[in-house]
């Protein structure tokens, strides 16, 4: 059963990245995303803004746009950069089944 709202560490691991990017993203796009608060005040995540991490960390990361362009990129033409999201994701799964296979071998 998938989780309804992540941590920001959860949400770190499942980019690969380090937390603090993940709380400065949050920061930078806040139309995009909008973090719930919990007790403690720490920041929770629902898919949805997972999902746009995604999207933003393709965008910036991989592509290599400034935040001002991904921010652009994320108000305009969404459905390409969903797809390409959709595409890096399959990659890595594909990826992961061939280094078990090589573990195997």
């Amino acid at each position: 059963m998938e989780k309804y709202l992540y941590t920001i560490g959860e949400v770190a691991e499942i980019l690969g990245e380090n937390p603090s990017l993940v709380r400065f993203w949050s920061n930078e796009f806040p139309k995009f995303i909008k973090p719930q608060r919990n007790a403690k005040g720490n920041r929770l995540f629902t898919r949805e803004d997972v999902q746009t991490f995604k999207h933003i960390h393709l965008l910036v990361k991989v592509e290599g746009l400034t935040l001002e362009g991904a921010a652009k990129r994320l108000k305009g033409d969404k459905k390409e950069v969903i797809n390409k999201s959709r595409v890096l994701d399959s990659l890595k799964g594909i990826r992961q089944q061939l280094t078990e296979i090589r573990k195997e071998l």
